[in-house]
């Protein structure tokens, strides 16, 4: 059929607007779409201030000798060591997430949970790092940027609940959401390239699925959200609440 001149400009109009369509996820039909937007941050995107993450951790529900926390973050992030295959913590292993035991010494009351970096509103480690390799996302998250951390290790003398470890020797096996580096120090990430793919932190996801269910994730600004509702029904304790660090982990049954 000939069209003249102006078939090739309706054309080209169609296909931009098909495009278009296609970008924004509009419908082109009836009840169909050419895809439905994610519900994750959008990659490149800034992280929210209106979001603040945080864990709540039941030490209730942490059993002696349980390990499935620390298993998950390591197998997730790839910073167990070599000859580790016992899965046992040894004093020079990273301390990303790590079991302590806490004791009364008075009644002789303990209980085990995780420690990991608390992800402090405040937090010193970045107050001391020089070069700003320390940092605090908008959403609360506190990483280490491995392209500008010096490894002077100003920022673990400075972490009241030593979450932080220096990398002594040459890693391999490295993932790549998690690069890790001689000479630089690292912590708990919150599994952030989880959180940014609208998923869980390993070590929750791990928990649940051992049926125990100690841990939850969620965003504290949110009063709606699960772990909003457990804090505000149930009484729980920030570690070292004195310091005014406002972390973002918070117990409960200690």
């Amino acid at each position: 059929m000939a069209c003249g001149g102006s078939c090739s400009t309706s054309v080209d109009e169609a296909r931009r607007k098909l495009l278009i369509g296609a970008a924004a996820g509009i419908a082109i039909a009836p009840g169909l779409t050419l895809f439905t937007p994610a519900q994750a941050r959008p990659k490149g995107a800034a992280a929210s201030p209106g979001v603040r993450w945080g864990m709540l951790i039941d030490a209730d529900k942490c059993d002696d000798g349980c390990t499935a926390c620390v298993d998950a973050c390591a197998d997730e992030n790839g910073w167990r060591g070599e000859g580790a295959a016992d899965k046992q913590m040894r004093p020079t292993d990273p301390q990303w997430i790590r079991s302590v035991k806490i004791t009364d010494p008075k009644s002789g009351w303990t209980k085990t949970l995780p420690m990991m970096c608390q992800h402090c509103e405040d937090p010193p480690c970045v107050d001391v790092c020089p070069t700003g390799a320390s940092m605090k996302r908008a959403d609360g998250i506190v990483l280490v940027d491995k392209h500008t951390c010096i490894g002077c290790r100003y920022c673990m003398m400075a972490c009241p609940y030593k979450a932080r470890s220096f990398v002594h020797e040459s890693v391999s096996g490295q993932r790549t959401h998690a690069p890790r580096g001689k000479g630089t120090v690292e912590s708990c990430t919150m599994c952030v390239h989880r959180v940014d793919a609208d998923r869980e932190p390993a070590c929750v996801e791990a928990c649940g699925g051992s049926q125990r269910g100690a841990m939850v994730f969620g965003d504290l600004n949110d009063p709606d959200s699960e772990i909003s509702q457990l804090i505000a029904r149930h009484a729980s304790k920030q570690i070292r609440a004195d310091l005014g660090l406002n972390p973002a982990v918070r117990y409960r049954g200690i």
